[in-house]
């Protein structure tokens, strides 16, 4: 067997990834009980404790499944980096191979799969407090849209892999192409090195799109129905705010502003269910950058499809 640079005599690991609601979780569960695996969670809302709810964390049934890493790792005042992401879920996916089991890195979150798959450093590189200073002062007066259109000028493609919402990378963002005249790489502009401790086999699930958008619509409903407002309201008790990153993913930012009486609730709904379909086409549109993903199409959901799966991966593992 290949060993990588951690001596491994089986350095294997199964990234599956797709966009929001395409339905990972469950496809991830029976990936890992067929093939022994354990599940590292990708994604960047399930870290968080107490967001239960609108993260979308499997059900504790699940979780007796299959065992689970990167889940609850971290608090919600926290600003948890990427950085630490990369850390974190190497150590894990390091034990799980010291268990013999298989680790199946399992999300939505780009930027964390990139950061096991590629050989990325995320160590700290030129900054100017002064002038984050000054662009923080702009999204607190204009609000971070404006902050986000100005990103779109200096640099659209960084743009199209920002949310609008997420000031500190936008900030950044801005930061490096204005002041450093150094825009952040873009996937397709750097040929990124691959991650040598690992092999990583990638598939990426995918639906046609109609179908996709009404899950999506559906699982919000879900989501309300099953009390998101009111663990947001318990979050908001906390002390937690539309300031802190925790509260700025889809479903917590829409509702916590609804709270703070910016609209009602239906308001607060469409745009969790707009927000989401337009990130899931961001998602699309990132994993479709990798080289050597292998696309499955689970529009048709059926034993065969699962089946599919098992017989490819038994055949490139």
């Amino acid at each position: 067997m290949r060993k990588g640079s951690k001596g491994f005599d089986n350095n294997k690991i199964l990234a599956v990834t797709g966009p929001t609601a395409v339905g990972k979780t469950e496809y991830t569960l029976q990936l890992a009980e067929v093939f022994d695996g354990e599940i590292i969670s990708c994604d960047s809302m399930q870290i968080y404790r107490y967001m239960d709810i609108g993260s979308a964390k499997p059900r504790p049934e699940e979780l007796e499944r299959v065992p689970h890493h990167m889940i609850d790792v971290a608090d919600p005042f926290e600003d948890f980096s990427v950085a630490r992401y990369q850390e974190m879920a190497g150590k894990a996916i390091d034990s799980v191979l010291k268990k013999g089991k298989l680790p199946i890195l399992s999300g939505g979150t780009g930027l964390y799969m990139d950061s096991i798959i590629f050989d990325l450093d995320f160590g700290p590189g030129r900054k100017d407090d002064a002038f984050r200073k000054s662009l923080e002062e702009i999204a607190g007066r204009d609000g971070p849209e404006a902050l986000y259109k100005r990103l779109e000028k200096c640099d659209p493609r960084a743009a199209e892999r920002i949310h609008p919402n997420n000031v500190k990378r936008v900030i950044r963002a801005i930061e490096a192409a204005e002041l450093f005249h150094d825009p952040i790489g873009d996937f397709e502009d750097t040929k990124r090195k691959k991650n040598d401790d690992y092999d990583v086999t990638l598939i990426g699930l995918k639906r046609e799109r109609e179908q996709l958008y009404e899950r999506i619509n559906d699982r919000v409903d879900r989501l309300m129905e099953a009390g998101l407002l009111d663990e947001i309201k318990r979050l908001k008790d906390m002390g937690l705010s539309s300031r802190d990153i925790s509260m700025k993913g889809i479903g917590y930012k829409e509702l916590i502003d609804h709270l703070d009486g910016l609209y009602d609730i239906d308001e607060a709904v469409r745009l969790i269910k707009r927000n989401t379909r337009r990130f899931a086409k961001r998602q699309m549109t990132w994993f479709a950058r990798y080289e050597d993903i292998r696309w499955f199409d689970i529009t048709d959901d059926g034993p065969s499809t699962l089946e599919d799966i098992v017989k490819w991966l038994r055949k490139k593992m």
